[in-house]
């Protein structure tokens, strides 16, 4: 039984027969521990000499992009991340300056603490990230861990954490912008409900769901819903949705197309397997990857991983998938060109591909914990949800 929510993001079939241990994840923070490993090129080039900077950022109770907003706040040194780490858990991250300005020795809150460990001449970019290595223990199983041996036939899905988790939202808003609704996009980010939030930001989101309550209720928005106020504040003063929408940091707006983008793609994937397609071989006429994650097409003999396309307005149609992705395309009423969008061009995507396969690398189990890791791109609790097959995602800590 597929749960809702994972219906809701588009993943509607489970990747093994495995009947599941149950349980939770993320009793406490330490219980889900993450390590970001960069190439050993990348690894290479970090040394003493002046450049840009490279920190080492730990943290908990706290994700990445709010750890690094309070670096600049206090400390005014803007800093990248080459990936997002959640914010409930143990993590470790390389992050990287994009000038060559001040430096900072240490710094540490009582959530994170960024340590230097040298320069390089040209800023880290995701490239450079190859894999996380995660240590995760499952509370109040059974005692089957030791039976999964599947971990290499579980699909590529995007993971809960891309849609919102508790608030599964992030890809309507993406939709609505892609169609150029965004009076709705606005609506979704400020009112939208789940039943999986919390009692306390529903409460709020009701009351928001009506413009006219905007401006009466903005003082109760807590100020951890920082892009509502943000929205808020532009509707109450100018009342132009897409002024609004322009006014979110562009990072998170390319996100939110991005989220849509991951919706279909986890539909397309769902889909193609549902229909027998193997996922986990490449064929003649294919789309792979390579050992280094050069795009290119099968070739007999190669070490190389299928690719499935991830829609964009350079949409890729001569694919074994095209029957699907066309049939999801029409339902979801969205054409490849919807991605160009011209009133705000900044977030247009022109799409690509992605693995259709979770690469799985050095895969341990030991009583309750297990150990693994994953490429770049690829979600730890997909990986998770295969061997727990919870019934109740949420309440299960995803």
């Amino acid at each position: 039984m597929i749960p809702n929510l994972d219906s809701e993001i588009g993943i509607t079939t489970y990747s093994t027969e495995f009947d599941g241990i149950g349980g939770k994840i993320r009793v406490e923070p330490e219980d889900f521990q993450v390590t970001e490993l960069i190439s050993q090129r990348a690894q290479n080039s970090i040394n003493d000499q002046k450049g840009y900077a490279v920190y080492k950022l730990k943290k908990k109770k706290i994700d990445t992009n709010h750890a690094l907003s309070d670096v600049f706040r206090k400390e005014g040194i803007r800093l990248k991340s080459l990936g997002l780490k959640d914010a409930y858990a143990v993590t470790e991250q390389f992050v990287c300056s994009g000038n060559k300005g001040r430096t900072i020795e240490n710094f540490s809150t009582d959530k994170y603490s960024l340590e230097k460990i040298g320069f390089v001449k040209k800023p880290l970019s995701k490239k450079d990230m190859v894999s996380n290595h995660f240590k995760i223990k499952i509370s109040d199983c059974s005692d089957d861990l030791s039976s999964f041996i599947e971990y290499d036939k579980i699909l590529n899905f995007y993971g809960y954490q891309r849609f919102g988790s508790k608030r599964p939202v992030t890809h309507l808003i993406g939709k609505a912008i892609l169609q150029r609704d965004f009076i709705k996009a606005v609506e979704l980010i400020l009112s939208f409900t789940s039943p999986y939030d919390s009692k306390a930001n529903t409460e709020i989101r009701e009351k928001l769901s009506d413009k006219e309550n905007y401006e009466k209720y903005f003082d109760q928005v807590p100020y951890q819903m920082d892009i509502e106020r943000i929205v808020l504040k532009e509707m109450i003063e100018h009342e132009d949705a897409l002024r609004a929408i322009r006014s979110i940091p562009i990072s998170l707006r390319r996100f939110y197309v991005q989220a849509y983008q991951s919706f279909l793609f986890n539909q397309s994937l769902s889909s193609a397997f549902s229909d027998g397609e193997n996922l986990f071989e490449a064929q003649p006429s294919d789309v792979c990857f390579d050992f280094h994650g050069v795009i290119g097409k099968y070739v007999k003999g190669l070490d190389q991983r299928l690719a499935l396309p991830f829609v964009g307005y350079s949409y890729y149609k001569k694919t074994r998938f095209d029957y699907q992705i066309s049939k999801i395309l029409e339902q979801e009423e969205i054409t490849p060109k919807d991605f160009f969008i011209k009133e705000m061009q900044e977030v247009s995507s022109e799409g690509g591909f992605r693995q259709a396969a979770i690469h799985c690398s050095d895969y341990s189990s030991h009583k309750t914990t297990v150990e693994f890791s994953l490429s770049r791109g690829s979600f730890a609790t997909i990986l998770l949800r295969e061997i727990m097959k919870p019934k109740d995602p949420i309440l299960a800590g995803f």
